[in-house]
């Protein structure tokens, strides 16, 4: 590239407004050049080094299991086919996937269906690991990460990056931060054309939206020159956000320019460039210049069938009902795809403003008695997605009684969307309809949609309807599965109705349907007694099913809820729980025992944890702190803090601990937590700069120590009540937070009843 990113920024007059921070010359001095992300010098306190040292050990851990040592790969450079090809077998996953696969074996096409959900689960749950590293450690840090585990993120995953880099971007109002921003996603695009990924719009589209929103017209043709650089056949493609730049700032000039250049070129070689940027005008409001160029293009040769939709989105959204009439029969002249023109007419009536759906219907089928052409089912289900936009269920379903009853069928997906609209607009009787509809029409579902109309009969309280829905499944020559009882099930538990929850078993066994892991694990979970605890786990284990980690944290919280303590913490010495996930269920099992007050046990199960390298939730943490009363070290505490890396979790924990200091007399502690606390608000780059002023901040940290620390302080005891006085009068004096008068004067008066009770004692 002719000039580096950040040669060019420093010149940009954006960001001229005040010299540069002795941050912001670092920055731009630690990615000067052509270093990669891989070779950066990432500034990382120590306490960043630990989180990256565990972030690697728990990717390891997931992908390779525990007992796997994962070294870095030797080669930094593969081949993209050969690298996916050469990654360590994912055996764990695999395993849960094949054993899962024997007990529900139903044929090839059963098979089939399994491995792609099991991909796709796997590609989000990746997807979803590089998200959370991302959040902890920042791009950067993330990719020299997972470079150690020898994976790369992938398409996907750099896309992930790019977008956070960017929502960080937008969420900051301080330069500093959007051009460090920036320059990251400037790397990512360099390292994703290092690793041999083509640069696709997914990828550069938040940037260049981003550059767009903010008016920042000489970063956008910075990034575009990049982008060209890498991949040149883009260049037509960014005509549409070249358009969309010069309409966001108004710039007549230019806009005028690329319309001349439109109207004047119908040469082959500019005809995708001219259509981009007339695609971006379509979205404008500027109805003359849209009217002007139609007159002299031919849509016909438009290079997609979506194109000309967004033309016709266009008209509709404007109210140029003579010109779509032309184009329509025009189009119907010219011989073109009747499937195509009746979808061009559902695009234009959906997108008439201020429309009601009725008159909407009528426009929709006036249009087609006009072309003398017959409505599709892609045509049908636009108009079907447009009443569930506006809520209206009963109308899409007259629309599908329609369409049916004319030989067309509904898609999966169009139904589970006025599933969705009926949940969302407690229309939950429509349930009966649909049903009906599905077994008038035999139309096309699968598990997901029964379990979302399961879900409607629940809401109704109606569970005789669910079930006789289940058991009417065969005249569809379908049958029930597990997931459709478990359903059931787990809303019968959720309300506290155990009687008809165990009763959903007996349902199953009638229908001849094989309980599942997740079926054992809510009866495990709600069981009254230590002997049905027993008895499922026995009944779980004889029928062949493998026992999931969600089993055994149901038996840790089942045998706690009985008062059987011990036999909770012998749930983790089960030969039958896979290594990978035994920390997991001992974090369930430290929560628990938190929970019943065996402190010092749980403690001690927590440091296991630690020795074999990993982290307790966050909310188990919580557990943990908000137990303590006299009988744990404030250090243990201390150090419990400092794990947090979320800042609402640390925030209530550090209040929390402030309350111990109190219920012990540990001021001066109280007053350094105290001190942590107001520097963590202060520096929070979330606050927006209103309250990063100090007397705002000030206030915010007072406010917070009364919700969270003061208000939980127990009346009747005049040793607490003083020592919270003594706090706030040292911090006051110590760090200038002064609370609010009402507040000040009711911990007062709370101390002097007190007093006065105690001393007439």
């Amino acid at each position: 590239m002719r000039h580096s990113y950040f040669s060019y920024v420093r010149n940009v007059t954006r960001f001229r407004s005040r010299s540069r921070s002795a941050a912001y010359s670092s920055f731009f001095s630690e990615f000067d050049g052509d270093s990669t992300l891989a070779s950066l010098k990432l500034k990382q306190s120590p306490a960043s080094d630990d989180s990256s040292n565990v972030a690697f050990k728990k990717i390891s851990s997931i992908y390779y299991g525990d007992s796997i040592s994962v070294k870095k790969p030797i080669s930094k450079r593969n081949d993209n086919a050969k690298e996916s090809q050469s990654q360590p077998g994912i055996s764990w996953l695999s395993n849960i996937y094949n054993n899962n696969l024997l007990l529900q074996r139903k044929g090839h096409s059963r098979k089939k269906k399994q491995k792609h959900l099991f991909e796709f689960s796997q590609e989000n749950r990746f997807n979803k690991l590089v998200r959370i590293c991302a959040k902890v450690l920042g791009p950067e840090a993330t990719i020299a990460l997972f470079g150690k585990v020898g994976r790369d993120p992938g398409i996907k995953g750099y896309n992930a990056l790019i977008e956070m880099c960017i929502e960080k971007a937008r969420e900051s109002s301080d330069e500093d931060i959007v051009i460090e921003e920036l320059g990251k996603v400037f790397h990512l695009f360099k390292l994703m054309g290092e690793r041999g990924f083509r640069l696709e719009e997914q990828s550069y589209r938040p940037l260049l939206l981003y550059t767009i929103d903010m008016c920042m017209v000489e970063e956008f043709h910075f990034f575009c020159d990049a982008i060209k650089d890498q991949n040149a056949s883009l260049i037509t493609r960014l005509g549409y956000y070249e358009m969309m730049l010069w309409l966001r700032v108004n710039n007549e000039e230019k806009i005028q320019e690329i319309c001349n250049l439109i109207a004047e070129n119908d040469g082959e070689e500019t005809s995708d460039l001219r259509e981009n940027y007339f695609l971006a005008l379509c979205e404008s409001e500027r109805k003359k210049e849209i009217l002007e160029l139609l007159e002299i293009i031919d849509i016909k040769k438009l290079s997609s069938v979506e194109s000309v939709e967004k033309i016709f989105q266009a008209l509709g959204r404007h109210q140029l009902e003579p010109v779509a009439e032309n184009f329509l029969l025009d189009f119907k002249t010219s011989d073109y795809e009747t499937n195509n023109i009746t979808n061009f007419i559902a695009s234009y009536a959906v997108s008439i403003p201020d429309l009601l759906v009725e008159n909407v219907i009528t426009k929709f089928k006036d249009l087609h008695q006009t072309l003398e052409v017959s409505p599709s089912s892609s045509s049908y289900e636009k108009l079907i997605l447009h009443c569930c936009t506006l809520r209206e269920v009963r109308v899409a379903l007259d629309i599908v009684g329609e369409m049916c009853e004319g030989g067309l069928t509904l898609s999966n997906e169009m139904l589970q969307s006025i599933l969705q609209t009926c949940e969302e607009t407690s229309e939950y009787n429509l349930v009966h309809r649909i049903f009906s509809t599905i077994r008038q029409y035999n139309l096309e579902t699968n598990d997901k949609t029964f379990r979302c109309m399961i879900d409607l009969f629940l809401k109704m309280k109606d569970l005789e309807g669910a079930y006789r829905m289940l058991d009417e499944m065969g005249e569809l020559n379908l049958k029930p599965s597990a997931s459709m009882y478990n359903t059931i099930m787990a809303e019968c538990f959720r309300e506290k109705n155990t009687s008809d929850g165990v009763r959903v078993l007996e349902h199953m066994q009638n229908a001849d349907v094989m309980p599942d892991s997740e079926t054992f694990s809510y009866l495990i979970s709600n069981s009254e007694t230590e002997e049905d605890v027993v008895m499922y786990y026995k009944e779980l284990k004889e029928s062949g099913i493998k026992p999931t980690k969600q089993i055994f944290m149901a038996l840790i919280n089942a045998y706690a809820a009985c008062g059987q303590l011990e036999k909770a913490k012998q749930v983790v010495l089960d030969p039958l729980i896979p290594q990978k996930n035994l920390n997991q269920i001992k974090c369930v099992l430290v929560s628990v025992l938190a929970a019943h007050g065996q402190l010092s046990e749980a403690i001690h199960y927590y440091e296991e944890i630690k020795k074999a390298g990993h982290n307790l939730e966050p909310k188990d943490i919580m557990s943990l702190i908000e137990k303590a009363r006299s009988n744990v070290e404030l250090d243990r505490l201390l150090l419990l803090l400092e794990e947090l890396n979320d800042t609402d979790y640390w925030n209530g924990a550090c209040c929390r601990i402030i309350l111990y200091c109190i219920w012990n007399k540990d001021i001066s502690s109280a007053v350094n937590l105290c001190k942590l606390l107001k520097n963590k608000y202060q520096s929070n780059e979330l606050v927006t700069e209103a309250l990063c002023d100090k007397h705002h901040s000030d206030e915010l940290v007072m406010k917070v120590l009364f919700d969270k620390v003061f208000s939980l302080i127990d009346g009747s005891e005049s040793s607490h009540l003083q020592a919270c006085l003594e706090l706030l009068s040292e911090i006051k004096d110590k760090l200038g937070l002064v609370p609010p008068k009402e507040y000040h004067d009711s911990l007062l008066s709370a101390h002097a009843k007190t007093s006065e009770l105690h001393n007439a004692n």
